[in-house]
């Protein structure tokens, strides 16, 4: 091919000589946590952005660096199956998770599609996204809330609801000593238990709600707090009223036969998964019929490919997939795209409705991004935005750790002997 033609070829085009050459991170706060974005750097002159999950530790993904960086991120699938050993589940799946959202977003740059596209296609052009509302002791406050979510376009909602309500109620809760103040103790061992005063004070507190905001619009309730299965179920079917577009993590999701025997005691769908690392790991709730609704969050079930067989599989079975994401763009676009690409989804989760400059993060998309409760989703390559907003960037860096993509020589040559048989 003649220089004169070279000239006019996107090099960008050349995928096959595609290589990573660095991986740094930045973390951010209020966005509308605590997240660190991971950028993928490549010797074509692309850069691939990724999202550590909400609260989780950068060094996720740091350790990741040495398997990644002279490997051609178009082989998605052979670099997750490389690093996928260096996940878990809740927040410790954070690094395999956001590398995997870079190298699509890398990829799908390199092909000139977007990741969706990557992902098999899309079934739908929009996203229906669900608004979550900070919680409020007063039913009248947070139903004011509520409806505020409605009249600004949101036709999907959800509200915290728990035990927390309860502690100051005299005679709403049975407590062991110590049980109040203890954070690292599973549902089934606090020996927390709710007593009909109890129960009766959190039904007024959703009929308020639900007379304000109206029965025309689904309406999900999480964060119960840690009380045991018969706890969940006296009040799951005291709920059953309002119809419920789900309960969330009434107990923890390793508990499967909990989950059905709850799951086939109440007339609301149950919903989980937003801690479970990879599609395997659903297989036990979703063979068991222990739940309506699998629910997980993309910074930690795998990322954009792994999630979507999350959806696939849940779908073989008869079960609707909702998204989990507390996020900057940069996770909920991966999760737009996954969404995009999901036969039986259902709703993505929209935590930053409160931050009004959350959509200018990136560059080249729509401000506000979600508009009448849904995101349009983009079919520039790639997760579909042109470039993170620097300035804005710079202005919620973490106070405690105020790098901008600072560089991460010191884990070039971390020490690694990975393989898992002999």
């Amino acid at each position: 091919m003649s220089e004169e033609l070279l000239d006019r070829v996107n090099t960008h085009s050349r995928p096959s000589d595609l290589r990573i050459t660095d991986l740094r991170i930045a973390t951010l706060v209020g966005v509308p946590f605590r997240s660190s974005i991971i950028r993928i750097d490549t010797n074509q002159g692309i850069t691939g952005y990724g999202e550590v999950r909400d609260g989780a530790s950068k060094t996720f993904a740091l350790l990741l660096k040495s398997r990644i960086v002279g490997e051609n991120p178009c082989n998605i699938d052979k670099l997750f199956r490389l690093i996928k050993q260096f996940g878990h589940h809740g927040r410790q799946g954070g690094g395999v998770c956001g590398v995997e959202m870079a190298l699509m977003d890398l990829a799908g740059k390199a092909y000139g599609v977007p990741a969706y596209a990557l992902a098999g296609g899309k079934f739908r052009d929009r996203i229906l996204c669900y608004a979550d509302t900070p919680r409020s002791p007063d039913p009248h406050v947070l139903a004011e809330r509520l409806l505020g979510r409605r009249k600004a376009g949101y036709q999907f909602l959800k509200m915290d609801l728990g035990i927390d309500l309860l502690w100051d109620v005299p005679g709403a809760l049975i407590t062991p000593p110590g049980a109040r103040g203890t954070t690292d103790v599973m549902h089934p061992f606090t020996g927390i238990r709710i007593t009909d005063k109890g129960i009766a004070h959190l039904v007024e507190h959703v009929a308020v709600v639900r007379d304000t905001i109206g029965y025309d619009v689904p309406l999900a309730v999480d964060h119960f707090g840690h009380i045991g299965i018969d706890s969940c179920i006296r009040l799951g079917r005291a709920l059953e009223p309002f119809t419920l577009a789900w309960l969330e993590d009434m107990i923890p999701w390793q508990f499967t036969a909990q989950w059905r025997e709850l799951t086939t005691a109440l007339a609301t769908p149950t919903c989980t998964g937003e801690d479970i690392y990879l599609a395997e790991n659903f297989r036990p709730l979703l063979e068991a019929e222990a739940v309506r609704i699998i629910h997980p969050d993309p910074a930690t079930s795998g990322g954009i490919l792994e999630t979507k067989r999350v959806g696939d599989l849940a779908e073989e079975h008869g079960v609707a997939m909702a998204l989990h994401m507390a996020a900057t763009p940069i996770a909920t676009l991966a999760s737009a795209h996954i969404a995009a690409a999901t036969h039986n989804f259902l709703a993505l989760e929209h935590h930053a409705v409160d931050v009004p400059w959350w959509s200018d993060l990136v560059t080249g998309l729509p401000s506000p991004l979600i508009e009448d409760g849904h995101l349009t989703v983009p079919d520039k390559p790639g997760l579909g935005f042109d470039d993170i907003n620097e300035e804005l960037f710079r202005e919620h860096l973490d106070p405690a750790d105020p790098g901008f993509f600072e560089s991460t020589e010191s884990w070039d040559t971390e020490h690694r002997r990975d393989r898992l048989w002999s």
